[in-house]
């Protein structure tokens, strides 16, 4: 089986769509915010929280976010498109997440005010960024499902049995 198949297939439910929506959807809307408003939600937030060069890092995370999140949306690619969503949310958690956890500034990266810090603040404050975590690697694993791009195109790549 070819790289690109074992890639494209999937043998996960048709609920798999839901996930996809949920998660693609998201995606695809946070990425397109980030270009629409820069100073609050892309180079300027970035900035703020002390990720290195914002003006470079703000359009790539954004062009990242709505292209992957219209992959998943399309189930296309699905596999492939998870991976940067996984690391964009790991990036997340580790900037702005341990910051509140411990409640201070961390490697550099600020700490914004909250009415409180510790584990709960900071789970509180990451439950979209773990539930876009676990979404995109329950797709990396799983795949699209049937109503996907992918199936469609992992059905025309296997042999014809005649």
């Amino acid at each position: 089986m070819s790289m690109i198949r074992r890639t494209l297939d999937t043998h996960a439910p048709a609920a798999n769509l839901l996930i996809r929506l949920m998660v693609g959807g998201i995606f695809f809307f946070e990425g397109i915010q980030k270009f629409l408003y820069p100073a609050d939600l892309g180079s300027g937030r970035f900035a703020k929280i002390g990720i290195p060069a914002p003006e470079f890092f703000g359009p790539f995370v954004g062009f990242f976010e709505t292209a992957c999140g219209l992959l998943l949306l399309a189930g296309l690619f699905t596999r492939i498109a998870a991976v940067p969503l996984i690391v964009t949310m790991l990036v997340a958690l580790f900037t702005v997440k341990i910051p509140i956890l411990i409640g201070a500034e961390f490697m550099g990266f600020s700490l914004r005010p909250l009415p409180r810090y510790g584990f709960l603040s900071m789970m509180h404050e990451s439950r979209n960024d773990i539930a876009m975590l676990f979404g995109s690697l329950f797709l990396l694993i799983t795949g699209a499902g049937p109503w996907s791009a992918d199936a469609r195109l992992s059905a025309r790549s296997r042999p014809n049995p005649s």
